[in-house]
C-alpha cells in the first residue's frame, strides 16, 4: 500500500453574498506551486540565451592564421578546411561547435570536451562528447591537476581539448558555467508560467452574469434555464438587441481578472531581463523591450567573443604544433553594419590605397571583376617627401 494517499482537488465552490450571487474560485497547490529541483535546460528563457550565443559562434569562419614578417596571413590547407568545414563525420562545422557551445554554458555545467582522433600521425577528426559522458577527478591537493573521466575511462587532459567557462573558484580548471546564479531565477519564471497555465484554464471567467428570480419555475431546472437564455437572451442575428421582462431579470458586466491584474507578465519579465543580464545577451532575443543596433554589436564583442577566444585559444593550443600558425574564429561577421556605412570606410581606404576594387566588391557581396591595383590620389605622398613638393621650391 503507498504511503502517500491520494489527494482530491477541491471543488469550485459558490458563495451567496448579501450583495448577490458571486463566485469563488479555489485552484488546487497542483495546479499553481511547482516543487522539487529546476534544471536550467528546463527553463525555455535560458535555453534560448544559450542557444542563440552557440548558434551565433557555430555560423563564425574558423580562420587558420600565420605570424608572418608582414603581418599574419590566412592559410589554406587541409587542415583549415577539416577544421572549419567537416570537423566530424556526419557533422559539419556550424551543428558540431553548436553542440561544443551547449555543452559549455548549459548541459556541461561550464565544461565541454572533444577528443581528437589521429591516423599516422595525421587529425582525421573531432569528437564532440555529450556531457553526460564525462566526469572530472582531482589528482592530489593539488588544484590545477587533475583527470577527465571518459566512460569511466581516465585520461589525461593533455590529449583532449577541454573548454571551461566561468573558472570554479576552488578547482581552476574546472569550469562552473552560470548554474548557481541562475537556479533561482528558473524556479521564479517556472513559477510564472505555472501560474499562468492555471490561470487560462479555468473555466470560471464569466463576462456577464443574468440574476434571475429564483421563484420561476423555468429556473428550478438546467433545460428551464437553457430555455430562458434560447427565448430572451441568445439573439437571431449579430447585435440584435436584447429584450427582457425587468421583473424577471437583472443583468450585470463583470470584468474578469487577468494576468495583468496578478503582475504575472511584470515579474516574468524582470526575470527575464534578469536571465540576459547574467548570461550575457541583449533582453530582446527573449521577447522584451526592442532591437538596438549598439547592443547587438556590444554584445557580439562582449559575451560571443569572449566565448569565442576561449575556443579558439584551446584547439590552438591542443592541435596547432607550429609556433606560428593559430586558429581565430571571425567574430568580425556578426556585427551589425549597413552596407552604406561599410561602404564609404572603404571607399575611404581605397582612396589611401588601402582597398582595392575587388575588396570594395567582396564587402559588397559582388564578384571580383580584376581590380587588384592599388591607387592613391595625387595629392598623397610620403610624410619625408612634404618639403618638396612643387608650391614650396621657389623656381630658378
Amino acid at each position: 500500500m503507498s504511503k502517500h494517499r491520494n489527494r482530491q482537488r477541491p471543488a469550485p465552490q459558490r458563495r451567496d453574498s448579501a450583495a448577490g450571487n458571486s463566485v469563488a474560485l479555489w485552484l488546487s497547490k497542483e495546479d499553481i506551486f511547482c516543487e522539487g529541483y529546476t534544471r536550467l535546460s528546463d527553463c525555455p528563457e535560458i535555453q534560448t540565451a544559450c542557444l542563440r550565443i552557440a548558434e551565433l559562434i557555430g555560423s563564425m569562419t574558423i580562420h587558420l592564421l600565420e605570424n608572418t614578417a608582414e603581418g599574419d596571413k590566412r592559410i589554406t590547407n587541409e587542415l583549415s578546411r577539416m577544421i572549419d568545414i567537416t570537423p566530424w563525420k556526419n557533422m559539419t562545422r556550424t551543428p558540431w561547435m553548436t553542440a561544443i557551445v551547449m555543452n559549455l554554458l548549459l548541459y556541461g555545467r561550464g565544461n565541454s570536451i572533444v577528443m581528437p582522433h589521429t591516423h599516422g600521425g595525421l587529425l582525421t577528426g573531432l569528437e564532440p562528447i555529450a556531457a553526460d559522458r564525462v566526469s572530472f577527478r582531482p589528482l592530489g591537493t593539488s588544484r590545477t591537476e587533475y583527470q577527465v573521466i571518459l566512460d569511466g575511462v581516465p585520461r589525461d587532459p593533455a590529449e583532449l581539448l577541454h573548454f571551461a567557462y566561468n573558472p570554479d573558484p576552488h578547482e581552476l580548471w574546472r569550469g562552473q558555467g552560470v548554474t548557481v546564479t541562475l537556479r533561482d531565477v528558473a524556479a521564479n519564471l517556472k513559477q510564472g508560467q505555472k501560474t499562468e497555465n492555471a490561470f487560462m484554464s479555468s473555466e470560471w471567467k464569466p463576462s456577464i452574469i443574468v440574476k434571475v428570480s429564483g421563484l420561476s419555475a423555468d429556473f428550478q431546472t438546467p433545460e428551464g434555464r437553457s430555455a430562458l437564455l434560447a427565448d430572451y437572451i441568445n439573439p437571431q442575428y449579430q447585435g440584435q438587441p436584447w429584450i427582457i421582462p425587468g421583473e424577471l431579470f437583472d443583468i450585470q458586466q463583470v470584468k474578469p481578472l487577468t494576468l495583468a491584474d496578478l503582475a504575472i507578465r511584470d515579474t516574468m519579465e524582470l526575470d527575464k531581463r534578469a536571465v540576459a543580464s547574467v548570461i550575457g545577451v541583449p533582453p530582446f532575443l527573449l521577447g522584451v523591450g526592442e532591437f538596438k543596433r549598439d547592443e547587438w554589436n556590444a554584445f557580439i564583442q562582449g559575451t560571443v567573443r569572449t566565448i569565442a577566444l576561449i575556443i579558439q585559444q584551446e584547439m590552438t593550443r591542443a592541435l596547432i604544433l607550429s609556433p606560428k600558425w593559430y586558429l581565430q574564429l571571425n567574430y568580425w561577421s556578426l556585427l551589425d553594419y549597413d552596407l552604406g556605412t561599410v561602404s564609404q570606410i572603404l571607399l575611404a581606404g581605397a582612396d589611401r590605397g588601402y582597398v582595392c576594387g575587388d575588396e570594395w566588391r567582396d564587402r559588397m557581396h559582388l564578384p571580383p571583376a580584376g581590380l587588384r591595383e592599388y591607387r592613391v590620389l595625387e595629392n598623397y605622398i610620403p610624410s619625408d617627401m612634404a618639403g618638396q613638393q612643387k608650391k614650396l621650391v621657389q623656381a630658378e
